[in-house]
């Protein structure tokens, strides 16, 4: 077994420079990403806690910033360091344009978070009748159950999001 060399120490310009890039993503700025994205900054870099730069975008509702961002080649099953994907963050914050930008940027619509769960059972525990709309309409399985073998519908019903819990009811009584 060899050691591996010492990781570089990186310089404070090179510490702030990553600072403004993830400060972008975060604030939704798609041209400066987009310019720095041209200019070959990697679409998939990731931070400390291992979000990146798309999964920050989609969090905070920034549907042009993540169009750019995967024009870019930017990977929409990268989990942050907690298991969390992009569709996952945007299904959480109930941000129907980021959603169906994910989908059809490649998005798996029963991609599996930490715990198991699909961005059909986060949007249902939150009440996000619209998104659970789209993604069943994109494919999302319904039957899917986390890793405490409850499916989205028991989930819904356990955080009561009476909503979800009806609408995905019908759902499975009509399929």
């Amino acid at each position: 077994m060899q050691n591996e060399p010492p990781k570089p120490e990186l310089d404070e310009e090179t510490i702030a420079f990553a600072q403004r890039v993830f400060q972008h993503a975060r604030a939704g700025q798609a041209q400066e990403l987009g310019d720095l994205l041209s200019m070959g900054l990697p679409p998939n870099l990731r931070n400390e806690k291992g979000d990146s730069l798309l999964m920050l975008a989609s969090y905070h509702g920034h549907v042009d910033t993540v169009r750019a961002l995967l024009s870019h080649g930017a990977d929409p099953e990268l989990a942050n360091d907690r298991g969390q994907t992009p569709l996952a963050g945007a299904a959480f914050k109930g941000d129907m344009a980021t959603v169906q930008c994910l989908l059809d940027g490649g998005a798996d619509a029963n991609g599996r978070s930490e715990g198991g769960k699909t961005p059909l059972m986060i949007a249902a525990m939150f009440n996000r009748s619209e998104i659970v709309e789209e993604l069943l309409a994109r494919g999302a399985d319904l039957t899917a159950r986390d890793a405490g073998g409850l499916t989205a519908e028991a989930l819904a019903g356990a955080m009561g999001a009476a909503d979800t819990a009806a609408l995905l009811a019908k759902a499975a009584r009509n399929s």
